[in-house]
Parts: C-alpha cells; sequence; structure tokens
C-alpha cells in the first residue's frame, strides 16, 4: 500500500469516524453525565470491538453474515434491541437524575458496566461490517501481504474512533455548565433517548447482500 492510498483511506476512515452514530452520542452522553475515566474507557471498549468486527470482516466470516439473512437479521435485531434498551435507560434517566450541590452529576456506574455497555454496543452493529468488507478491498494492494495491510488500515480506524470520542466526551464535558440546571439534563436525556430508539430502529432498516 503506498502513501496515496493510505493517505486516502485516512480521509475516508476519518469522516465515517466523526459522523454521528451510537458510539459518539454514548460518548457525549459519558462526557456530560460521567467523567473522562468513564469517556475513555467507553471508547477502548468500542474500538476493542471494532477490531473484533474487521477481524471477522478480513477472515471472511463478514461475507457469511452479509450473505446469510437470517445471521444478518439476529445480529440487526440484537443491535437495535439493544439501542431501543439505552434509549429508554435515557428516558428513565431523564426523571431520576440528581446534580449534586458542586453542580457536578453524580458519577454512578461503574467502569466495569460503561466497558461491557460499550463493547456490546459496537459488537452488534453491522454497520462497521459493511464499512470493512465495502471498503478495505478498494484500497488493498493484492500483490503485496494482505496481514500487514489489514493492521495498518484497522490501527488507523481505531486510532481515529478513539480520539475522536474522546474529543467528543471532553467537549461534552467541557460544556457541562450549560447543563447545570435540572431542566436541561432532563431534556437531554429525553433527546438523547429519543436519538438512541431512533438509531435502533434505523438500524433494522439495513439490508444484506440478498435484499
Amino acid at each position: 500500500m503506498d502513501l496515496h492510498t493510505l493517505f486516502l483511506y485516512s480521509i475516508v476512515a476519518f469522516f465515517y469516524v466523526i459522523s454521528p452514530g451510537p458510539a459518539v452520542f454514548l460518548a457525549i452522553t459519558n462526557g456530560l453525565v460521567h467523567d473522562m475515566r468513564t469517556v475513555t474507557t467507553s471508547s477502548f471498549a468500542n474500538i476493542l470491538g471494532l477490531f473484533i468486527l474487521s477481524s471477522v470482516s478480513i477472515s471472511g466470516l463478514g461475507i457469511i453474515l452479509l450473505t446469510s439473512s437470517t445471521l444478518f437479521m439476529i445480529v440487526k435485531i440484537v443491535g437495535a434491541g439493544y439501542l431501543i434498551y439505552l434509549g429508554i435507560k435515557q428516558f428513565k434517566n431523564a426523571s431520576s437524575l440528581k446534580l449534586k450541590k458542586d453542580e457536578n452529576i453524580k458519577i454512578d456506574k461503574s467502569l466495569k458496566k460503561t466497558f461491557l455497555e460499550s463493547f456490546f454496543l459496537a459488537v452488534t452493529n453491522p454497520k462497521p461490517i459493511i464499512f470493512f468488507i465495502a471498503l478495505f478491498p478498494q484500497f488493498l494492494n493484492l500483490k503485496s501481504s494482505i496481514t500487514p495491510q489489514f493492521f495498518i488500515m484497522t490501527g488507523i480506524f481505531m486510532f481515529f474512533s478513539f480520539f475522536i470520542l474522546c474529543i467528543y466526551g471532553f467537549a461534552a464535558k467541557s460544556t457541562k455548565g450549560l447543563f447545570k440546571k435540572q431542566n436541561f439534563m432532563t431534556w437531554f436525556h429525553r433527546i438523547t433517548g429519543g436519538i438512541f430508539v431512533g438509531l435502533g430502529f434505523s438500524l433494522l432498516q439495513i439490508k444484506n447482500t440478498q435484499n
């Protein structure tokens, strides 16, 4: 893979990662409601899930997944169901959120729970599999060893994902002062809850290669 091809891939990967999606909204929520340890833990779990999806795609299992209507439907339903679950949880948080007197939000989610939440969100989203299968072959040099190219491209994607999610989380944490009032945070949870639910239903609209 030459530098020009690598540069083009990096641009495509960057704009894919920076576009709002479930992981981005989760990072923003963690930044507002929790702290940067939570954000970085969630971001790390997300890129670990992306690495697994990338490995599945490059190994050929992704092709099987995309060409099997049953398997693809199972992944879609599980992923969509989890997004809707997160949305419902946000709606519940809207009615139970308590602010401390020092204007910081109470942190009540363990890092283990944060990790599992983000990891499961990543591995049950079929969109990255479609991205990897559709995009990787466009940039691979078939005359060279595939394995080093796989690690380079996946590493770039993971790098962008981790730092962009952290930036989203940090930006949300930095603007926490805008959400000091109970009413603001209540509406934030309602809006993000609606977004998660909407993303869950939109995930069900993704079609596999047989449709």
